[in-house]
């Protein structure tokens, strides 16, 4: 076997830790905004601009008592992370990020499937929530073929708050989608 060839490991999942915080930040920033999350079909480029997130807002998850950031690497590198919070029956699924190169291979079934056995097994999570932007049919899709279903019940887009991007449009608003975790 040639030596400059080395055989790609499968993925490793674990919690997130302070020394983290850049490298996740710019994972879910490559996924989602700018010029760079177009090479991945999870962009939102085209309705948000600016941040998706910062370094204390990464921060805070990692922090949080109720909740953990769910770290995954390929060959040393993180490549998808997401946010598990314990919210009493139900665990809430967020921050989801696969880096762009790697979409559409398997990784994002992998890390819901393993965020929904933790959120079962951690906290015995009879549910898993979500918050999707409503106008992004082809994930909300994606999530519906993972047995999340729609629930009609929509929160405002947080307009004005920069937090969150810089809407391109005026008609941006959260759905909860939701699963039964069996």
């Amino acid at each position: 076997m040639d030596s400059a060839v080395t055989a790609t490991t499968g993925p490793t999942f674990r919690d997130a830790t302070e020394s983290d915080v850049n490298a996740l930040v710019a994972l879910i920033e490559s996924a989602y905004r700018g010029d760079a999350s177009r090479a991945g079909w999870t962009t939102e480029a085209d309705i948000l601009e600016g941040r998706r997130t910062d370094p204390e807002g990464v921060l805070q998850v990692i922090k949080s008592p109720d909740s953990r950031l769910l770290t995954v690497e390929r060959d040393g590198a993180i490549v998808a992370c997401c946010q598990l919070e314990h919210r009493g029956e139900h665990a809430y699924f967020g921050m989801f990020a696969v880096s762009p190169a790697l979409q559409g291979a398997g990784l994002g079934k992998a890390v819901i499937a393993e965020a929904e056995r933790m959120a079962q097994g951690a906290w015995g999570a009879t549910e898993m929530q979500m918050t999707v932007i409503s106008v992004r049919d082809d994930l909300i899709a994606w999530y519906e073929r993972r047995g999340y279903r729609r629930t009609g019940r929509m929160t405002p887009f947080p307009y004005g708050d920069e937090r969150f991007g810089i809407p391109q449009r005026d008609d941006l608003e959260f759905e909860l989608l939701v699963k039964r975790l069996v």
